[in-house]
């Protein structure tokens, strides 16, 4: 499942997503939602989100419901 709808995304949730300076090479980094950042129910480049190590990226693949 892609990361564009922001309800399909709530903490807890594994995801993988691509971190800003990440974002030419589409590298992705693994880990498990603590914040929602985006407000808007959709975006098309993945809703932002904080995990729980602290890095902020947008995702791009919801691992686990």
């Amino acid at each position: 499942m892609n990361g564009q709808n922001r309800k399909d995304i709530s903490p807890g949730l594994e995801v993988n997503i691509v971190l800003k300076q990440d974002q030419r090479s589409g590298k992705l980094t693994n880990g498990i939602v603590k914040d929602i950042l985006t407000n808007a129910a959709f975006h098309p480049h993945g809703i932002k989100v904080r995990l729980q190590d602290g890095q902020v990226g947008r995702v791009k693949e919801i691992l686990s419901n």
